[in-house]
């Protein structure tokens, strides 16, 4: 059967210069101290939240990343509704400022699986998917 109605636009959320600055500066410092600054000034700003979940995940601090992924995810949410999302659609990884939420999704699934959540892992991989089979791909791979 084919699906007759169109396909919601794509969201895209909007450029956000001064938290991207701060976020890289961050990124140039290496410190848990300086990402936390990025969560802390901007907290709606989901890479930031992003950043923080992958280090506490590859420093297998699995709880840590669960709640900062988690923090990201629902701000990001958030963020999507704002800019006109109705909770489906494609949220285009190729859309920088979409990746921060994407990457807290993909955090999110993959803590989820370590503490035993599998239902929530595979909800949160498939979200991922739904938003962008291109987020997946391209985090798996990262």
């Amino acid at each position: 059967m084919q699906n007759l109605l169109p396909e919601p636009p794509a969201t895209l959320l909007p450029v956000h210069d001064e938290a991207d600055a701060m976020l890289a500066a961050a990124t140039e410092a290496g410190t848990d101290e300086a990402y936390a600054e990025v969560a802390a000034r901007f907290p709606t700003y989901s890479a930031g939240w992003a950043a923080l979940a992958g280090r506490a995940l590859a420093a297998g601090q699995v709880v840590t990343a669960y709640a900062y992924a988690r923090t990201g995810y629902h701000r990001g949410l958030d963020q999507l509704r704002r800019s006109g999302w109705k909770g489906y659609g494609p949220v285009p990884w190729s859309h920088v400022p979409n990746q921060g939420f994407l990457r807290c999704l993909y955090v999110l699934s993959r803590a989820a699986g370590e503490i035993g959540e599998a239902d929530e892992a595979a909800r949160c991989a498939q979200f991922l998917r739904d938003c962008d089979p291109a987020a997946g791909d391209a985090l798996a791979g990262a």
